[in-house]
């Protein structure tokens, strides 16, 4: 039974950030918003969101139970959407509205995934983990991307008639209806152990002694710097199709979901070399994926070499994001990765709006113009480039797992998609 509603669960969810947050950026710029803004809602709120998810460990313990705040954080997100919906039928929203509201949304979000990960962790049996998250995963990544296809078309067929506004409000309803949904799934599941006896929560200073010492303070100083070279242009990708390049919103679904399922594809074939060659040589393979990029935006704005481009983009983020979760969380003991998950979240979303930041000011110093946003790609290009320097330092470091499921938080354009590693799918490899 539990095994089934976490598979409804994650079906449910899937749709709901496929069709869900995953179009805010677009959403804020049909309501007339300028392109600047439209990159960073994308961005801060995420920030914002990873330092509200810090009261997590108190809120389990001030509860009493994983599952108590892993539903709690779930209806939360279900309710972000209800302002949306008002927003979309009035045709307007204030930027400090679009933000507050994103913020909570991803707090809830962010707040979720590390209680969520330990309360499957007991309830799902240890034999049956590694199959059961796969195909979970994959449902996630299906419906995911389905929702994200059938919003995009939805849309284009709304503006056709002259009412995409509207359409707006009714991707939001679905999102909240399956956000609901999902939540039902949640509460109806066991919780044989609210507070697992070995679970440890570390503090903010544990949690940095662990990732700042030895590979994995290197590893971590890497990600973060690759992070902010990347959404120097991540955020403003949407922008420059919709408003500059005029793509409309079916071209603009199929660009951006190539990449989702080229990554997703991909990704048991990165497992395997990572299995036979090394997490490590499959980091390199992966970074030196995404260097180019965002360049390969400034050398042409045909939809066909886009296209391609996108299909390169799934490919390396693939392969970099499995590496990083396979270098970062299988050196950890199991009943501490939760604990630094938190953390890691913190300084992903720390270096995305530093990123988003850069090149919003760089966008508005060279203009709001082609040439503007081809400035700000080259920019980001440039700081991909230079993070290598810190990849060289890297020691050498061995892990032997083969494949990670993860479940998407977000769709985003190049696949630099905001993916939660699911835990309890890996496993712990520092036991004796």
């Amino acid at each position: 039974r539990d095994l089934r509603l976490s598979i409804g669960d994650g079906t449910l969810y899937g749709v709901m950030v496929g069709s869900g947050e995953s179009y805010l950026q677009a959403f804020v710029l049909a309501v007339g918003q300028n392109e600047v803004f439209a990159g960073l809602v994308a961005t801060v709120p995420v920030m914002a969101g990873s330092l509200l998810q810090l009261v997590s460990p108190r809120a389990v313990r001030l509860l009493g139970s994983h599952k108590r705040w892993v539903v709690t954080c779930s209806l939360l997100q279900a309710a972000c959407f209800v302002p949306l919906i008002a927003a979309a039928c009035l045709g307007q929203i204030s930027a400090l509205s679009a933000l507050v509201i994103s913020s909570v949304y991803w707090g809830a979000s962010l707040g979720t995934g590390p209680a969520w990960n330990t309360w499957q962790g007991t309830i799902i049996p240890r034999p049956l983990r590694a199959k059961f998250f796969a195909k979970r995963s994959r449902l996630c990544q299906a419906t995911t991307l389905a929702g994200f296809l059938a919003g995009g078309f939805a849309l284009e067929a709304g503006k056709t008639h002259g009412n995409h506004i509207e359409i707006f409000a009714v991707l939001f309803a679905v999102s909240c209806v399956c956000r609901i949904l999902s939540s039902a799934c949640l509460a109806f599941q066991s919780e044989p152990s609210p507070i697992p006896d070995d679970m440890r929560f570390l503090t903010l200073r544990e949690q940095w002694r662990k990732f700042s010492r030895g590979p994995s303070g290197r590893l971590l100083l890497f990600a973060v710097a690759m992070q902010v070279g990347v959404y120097v242009a991540g955020p403003f990708f949407v922008p420059y199709m919709l408003k500059e390049l005029g793509f409309n919103y079916t071209d603009y679904a199929i660009l951006i979901g190539v990449s989702f399922v080229a990554k997703f594809v991909c990704l048991p074939w990165w497992g395997r070399l990572a299995h036979r060659t090394g997490a490590q040589r499959l980091l390199w393979i992966g970074a030196v994926g995404i260097i180019p990029l965002a360049g390969g935006w400034v050398v042409s704005s045909n939809y066909w070499w886009l296209l391609s481009l996108q299909l390169l983009a799934g490919a390396a983020w693939g392969a970099y994001e499995l590496a990083l979760v396979l270098l970062f969380f299988e050196t950890i003991p199991e009943n501490e990765r939760t604990s630094l998950l938190t953390l890691y979240n913190v300084a992903n979303s720390i270096a995305l709006a530093a990123g988003s930041l850069i090149g919003a000011g760089l966008l508005k110093w060279v203009g709001i113009s082609v040439a503007g946003y081809l400035t700000v790609f080259a920019a980001s290009t440039l700081l991909r480039l230079l993070t290598m320097f810190l990849l060289r330092r890297m020691p050498t470091t061995t892990v032997l797992s083969a494949a990670v499921p993860v479940r998407p938080l977000s769709v985003r354009t190049s696949a630099e998609s905001l993916d939660a590693p699911i835990l309890p799918g890996l496993p712990d490899q520092t036991d004796p």
